[in-house]
């Protein structure tokens, strides 16, 4: 399934604080919505958000810190920027330790917030693009075989043609045209293309 639009979502139990966010980025057409309880965003919370979030730090019921550690167990990569009040700093940077991008004490100035949360939606953007692009490199090589995969193996791990030969019990010429085949699979030209598709393939996916 495709990943949602990008949205900033707003979790904080004062209904002031969520009134006078939702005017601010009204105010700059930014998508958004806002929730009452961490209890409710986690309701209808799903791996394919994209987006920032603005999550108070302490809220009754489940905290933003605990949300913020579901989210990451359930696959949400949103964008997190924590929102505190007065002593709860600390928090804060408990928050940064665990993955979020920022923080903002109340009373936040406006500019700065909204400069935050573009800031946000901008690694988010490159997030995606890269998580696509993992998706992509890697759905090219499904198309291949289990004796084309056992070879692309070889040639990623720097195999000639005589060793993958022998290393399967395969004439040298059979192991140039499983080349051949995979790289008309995977579209690419070069050994060199072959070997940069298979290294953007097997990055790890950062959550």
């Amino acid at each position: 399934m495709p990943p949602h639009p990008p949205a900033v979502y707003v979790v904080d139990d004062d209904d002031a604080v969520r009134g006078a966010l939702s005017a601010l980025l009204d105010s700059v057409s930014l998508p958004h919505q806002c929730f009452a309880s961490a209890e409710d965003f986690l309701a209808v919370a799903d791996a394919r958000m994209r987006g920032c979030l603005l999550l108070d730090v302490r809220m009754p019921g489940m905290s933003g810190l605990e949300l913020q550690r579901s989210l990451q167990a359930q696959g949400v990569a949103l964008q997190v920027i924590i929102i505190t009040g007065h002593g709860d700093v600390p928090m804060a940077v408990r928050a940064l330790k665990a993955g979020a991008s920022d923080f903002v004490e109340k009373p936040f100035n406006e500019q700065d917030l909204l400069d935050r949360v573009q800031v946000c939606l901008r690694e988010d953007h490159q997030h995606w693009s890269t998580r696509q692009a993992l998706d992509e490199a890697a759905a090219r090589f499904d198309a291949l075989t289990p004796r084309e995969r056992a070879v692309m193996e070889l040639i990623a791990a720097g195999y000639h043609t005589k060793k993958i030969a022998a290393e399967l019990d395969i004439q040298d010429r059979t192991v140039d045209v499983h080349r051949f085949n995979i790289m008309r699979k995977v579209g690419v030209r070069t050994l060199a293309e072959l070997l940069r598709l298979w290294a953007v393939a097997h990055q790890p996916a950062h959550p």
